[in-house]
């Protein structure tokens, strides 16, 4: 446990058990706090650990490298269900193997790069392009404008 790392990851009920760095990777493995979960169904307490599988999380750049989080993907039993049920965190998409940050971060870049190369292109100020996307937006949504 670093808890310089765990201050910086600012990740709930998570502590960075190792941390690596292999070429430009940071490769951190955390541990969770918690030895159980709340029921998604009934709400019971249960700590009845049927498996937990590590899989690899993107999240957000450090030191010019990208960061992955070594997480165990934790599936528990729930006696009062008599189901099994997978964790969940709130700050991973398990689908998208991504934290939610950073998938915002990627959202922030697009957007930003297209009005870097709308700015660029035509030749306008980036305050220019604000205008009209906002008055745009606004008129669609009064439904004036097509």
């Amino acid at each position: 446990m670093d808890l310089y790392l765990d201050t910086l990851l600012n990740l709930p009920n998570v502590t960075v058990e190792i941390c690596s760095q292999v070429e430009d990777c940071i490769y951190l493995q955390l541990k969770f706090l918690n030895s159980g979960i709340s029921c998604p169904a009934c709400s019971n307490y249960t700590d009845g650990l049927r498996q937990a599988r590590p899989i690899l999380i993107r999240d957000l750049p450090a030191f010019g490298k990208r960061v992955y989080l070594k997480i165990p993907h934790r599936q528990f039993y729930c006696s009062k269900c008599q189901r099994y049920r997978m964790e969940r965190l709130e700050f991973v998409d398990w689908k998208q193997h991504h934290t939610y940050r950073y998938q915002e971060y990627i959202y922030q870049k697009i957007k930003a790069f297209i009005v870097q190369q709308i700015v660029q292109e035509e030749q306008l100020s980036f305050e220019e392009v604000k205008s009209i996307f906002d008055h745009l937006s606004k008129e669609k949504k009064k439904g004036t404008v097509n």
